[in-house]
Order: C-alpha cells, then sequence, then structure tokens
C-alpha cells in the first residue's frame, strides 16, 4: 500500500523519537580508550535563571559541531554539559515571585528559602536541559552537572584556596554593583541602566587658608560627607594657582586636596568635580591614581552610617534633604 510523502516536513513526528535512539543507544557517551586520542569541550553552563536564548542556541550549535566532527574523526569525544545556579540572579527571581504571593524571605526563614530554590533549580534547570536535547545537543548527558553538585564545591573551593596561597587573587576594595534592598553585590550583567532627569545642586567649599571659595555642582550632595579631594582638570588656566592648596569640607570640616586629573572636563559646570572614591566608580579610579582615602559613609541598606551622628540612620534621600538645608546661605 502507498503511502503519500508529507508535503511539509513535521519535525515532532521524527526529532524526539531519533534523538532518544541516539541518547539510549550512548552516541552520546564518551569512555577513556587508550586507542583513541581525547577531545573534551566544557559547556559554558547556562543559569537556571530562565529559558534559553539565541545565544545560547548559536553557541551549543558550534559546540555540537565540533563535537560531532570529533567524533567521526575517532576521538574519545566528550562535551560535558552543566547547569550553573547563578545564586544573585536567581534569588531575585524568586524573591519577585514570591513577592507576588506576599510572602518575604525573612518569613520563611533560610531553610523554607533553600526549598523553594532547589525547587525552582529543578523547574527551570531541567527546562534548559530539555531545550537543549530539543536542540539536539550531543552531550554526554550521564555526566550532567550542576553548579552546586558536591563535587564541583569541592572543586572551586580548592581551586580558589590554592590560588589564594599562591598569591594570584586577593582581597582589596573595588567598586562593585550593591544593591540596598537585597543586601548584596549585582554583577554588570544583571544591571539596567536607564536615563532619569536629575537636579544639581551648587556647593561653595572654602579655601582653608582664607583667600575665597571654590564653587563646584552635584547630584548627589549627601555624598559630600564621603570627600577625600576636590579635583580640576590640570589644563584648566582658572584652577592652576589653586592646585595643591585645600579647601575645607563643608559640615564635617575636613581639610581636603584640591588635585589635578585629566578626568575633570573644563567644560561640563563649573569644571570643579568633587571626588567621593567610595560611591562612584569615576572618583574611585581618581582616588587609586591620587592615593586618595576611600570612606564608606553608608550602611549596607543605604542609611548614613554612625560616622556622622547627625545624619546617621538616615536613608540616603532623607540624608540628601537635610545635608541641603544645612548647605544653604541664610539670606539675612
Amino acid at each position: 500500500m502507498e503511502k503519500e510523502l508529507a508535503k511539509a516536513y513535521a519535525p515532532g513526528e521524527f526529532e524526539d523519537r531519533i534523538y532518544r535512539f541516539w541518547e539510549e543507544s550512548g552516541f552520546f557517551h564518551a569512555e577513556i580508550d587508550p586507542e583513541k586520542k581525547p577531545y573534551t569541550i566544557m559547556m559554558p553552563p547556562p543559569n537556571i535563571t530562565g529559558q534559553l536564548h539565541m545565544g545560547h542556541a548559536l553557541d551549543n550549535t558550534l559546540q555540537d559541531i565540533l563535537i560531532r566532527f570529533k567524533r567521526m574523526q575517532g576521538y574519545s569525544a566528550l562535551w560535558l554539559p552543566g547547569t550553573d545556579h547563578a545564586s544573585i540572579a536567581t534569588e531575585a527571581r524568586i524573591v519577585e515571585a514570591m513577592r507576588k504571593e506576599g510572602v518575604t524571605k525573612e518569613e520563611i526563614g533560610r531553610e523554607k528559602f533553600l526549598e523553594r530554590a532547589w525547587a525552582w533549580k529543578k523547574e527551570y534547570g531541567g527546562r534548559i536541559v530539555k531545550q537543549l536535547r530539543k536542540m539536539g545537543s550531543s552531550a554526554d548527558w550521564e555526566r550532567e552537572r550542576f553548579t552546586m553538585d558536591e563535587g564541583c564545591n569541592k572543586a572551586v573551593k580548592q581551586v580558589f584556596v590554592n590560588l589564594y596561597n599562591k598569591g594570584l587573587i586577593y582581597r582589596g576594595e573595588r567598586i562593585i554593583n550593591w544593591c540596598p534592598h537585597c543586601l548584596t553585590s549585582i554583577s554588570d550583567a544583571e544591571v539596567e541602566y536607564e536615563e532619569q532627569a536629575g537636579h544639581f545642586w551648587h556647593l561653595r567649599y572654602a579655601l582653608s587658608d582664607g583667600s575665597g571659595y571654590i564653587n563646584l555642582a552635584t547630584t548627589r550632595p549627601e555624598t559630600l560627607l564621603g570627600d577625600t579631594a576636590v579635583a580640576v582638570n590640570p589644563d584648566d588656566e582658572r584652577y592652576k594657582d589653586l592646585v595643591g592648596k585645600t579647601v575645607i569640607l563643608p559640615i564635617v570640616h575636613r581639610e581636603i586636596p584640591i588635585i589635578a586629573d585629566d578626568y575633570v572636563e573644563m567644560d561640563f559646570g563649573t569644571g570643579v568635580v568633587k571626588i567621593t572614591p567610595a560611591h562612584d566608580p569615576n572618583d574611585f579610579e581618581v582616588g587609586l591614581r591620587h592615593n586618595l582615602p576611600v570612606l564608606n559613609v553608608m550602611t549596607d541598606d543605604a542609611k548614613i552610617n554612625d560616622d556622622y551622628p547627625k545624619y546617621a540612620g538616615m536613608d540616603r534621600y532623607e540624608a540628601r534633604k537635610a545635608i541641603v538645608k544645612d548647605l544653604v546661605i541664610p539670606t539675612t
């Protein structure tokens, strides 16, 4: 009996069956074979925060082509698959889902939150693996790993301890993306920038020798508590004679230097910039170049710390209003 060939290809009728045959037959599994040269690809583990995207599809397709080619050349070819816990991003997603339920981490406690985290991994980590299989990825699924597996944990700790002991990694002060709500650092990949209408406050810093003032503008007056310098452009004729002198920081009454740095744009604002190394990435770099102190004026939840008693405990926006009020020069 003749059967008419379908005019359109229906992948669902064939691909799952073919892939299942490949996997059950062990075609993707690699064994140590003294007679064959080894060839290994470690799959960059996709995060369990959602689903695969086009970047994953391209990356895994290229790896699949390479591993299949090496198999056909007679190598003992291993494509080691896995998924990444991406803990900070995953936590943010779980917390957001809990918020919609009207529940917080603090209410359910650590153990219950971990249960939710593992359930999230099972749902989304499993979804990603299914998507990779759907693409036809010929990874050795018998060796699938997860970055929070016990073996992976031990390996990571051992490597980092060894690197530390060799002096190849060290702890230092750096500017990071800090979330005062989650109380954790956030990777650059997880930060979304947006432009907002701002406001300039013009401030007057008195020269410590009593000879006058230097004017500058800032969008965050509350950070003046952590200023450790005032900077001008070295080519700015207006301020050349002031470089090397010092000013008195308003409110705090700390004496800080006037420095020259190419970072300052002469035609922006007054051409003078307050330098707060602990609270701005550009200021931090200026601070490194000039060996300036790094003074953190805020707590982890973005409140003014106890080093400034009058404003201690104030949220940064509340402190902004209070500091601006204290900076205003009486007109009478």
